[in-house]
């Protein structure tokens, strides 16, 4: 019985490739596997015409694949960052942000990582407005600085208008456009497009050097106590 079903399925997959079907969609039609299939069709002579529509198939179906396998590395990827929210929730439920402790320990750190650390003032500097902000916040809340009075310098490509770079900034860290006393521009960037997304370096100035030594020595001796336990 099996050999006769055999036969009958071996005669379709033959009618199915003269009418010009690949044989990875004839196997699939019949339920069986490729390697069976194949050998059944060798001797199947196949017109320009349909060899022409197997290759125009064949490459339909691989952009299709494609882009089924970007749908799928998106949605792992979408699941992934999901996860990482999640665990990022957790861990801020945990924290006061109210706290001026933790509140040091986080301008700590950013400053030890942007913080300018060779002159005598506590300054940084980002394109990021978000980092830029972060430290103004703090030292509002911290250290009762007057943000509108931190002075501001621009460091921009060749071809960044300065004026509206400024009105930029002043608009985005709320900060007087006044306060902007310098752009820097990079001259090894003429005749280079900027993105347009892109608002070059913003640095902010204040006087105070207390808090920049207090920022760094946090840092470092937290680091220090930290692997002292290991």
């Amino acid at each position: 019985m099996r050999g006769i079903k055999f036969v009958k399925e071996r005669e379709e997959a033959i009618r199915l490739r003269i009418k010009g079907l690949s044989i990875g969609r004839i196997a699939k039609h019949l339920g069986i596997n490729q390697s069976t299939v194949s050998p059944w069709l060798k001797d199947v002579e196949l017109s320009r015409k349909q060899k022409d529509k197997l290759k125009r198939d064949w490459r339909e179906g691989l952009i299709k694949a494609r882009f089924k396998a970007v749908e799928w590395h998106n949605a792992q990827k979408a699941g992934r960052l999901a996860e990482a929210r999640k665990q990022s929730d957790a861990v801020l439920e945990n924290l006061d942000l109210d706290n001026p402790d933790i509140l040091d320990l986080a301008l700590a750190f950013l400053y030890f990582g942007e913080g300018f650390k060779s002159n005598d003032e506590t300054g940084i500097g980002n394109s990021d407005p978000l980092i830029l902000k972060t430290f103004l916040y703090i030292l509002r809340k911290n250290y009762k600085i007057d943000t509108q009075k931190i002075r501001c310098e621009l460091y921009l490509r060749a071809d960044q208008d300065g004026d509206a770079m400024k009105r930029h900034w002043s608009k985005e860290l709320d900060i007087p456009v006044e306060n902007f006393k310098q752009v820097n521009f990079d001259k090894r960037t003429i005749g280079s497009k900027t993105y347009p997304a892109y608002h070059g370096v913003c640095s902010l100035r204040c006087a105070n050097v207390a808090i920049q030594r207090k920022l760094i020595n946090i840092s470092r001796d937290f680091c220090e106590r930290l692997l002292l336990r290991v």
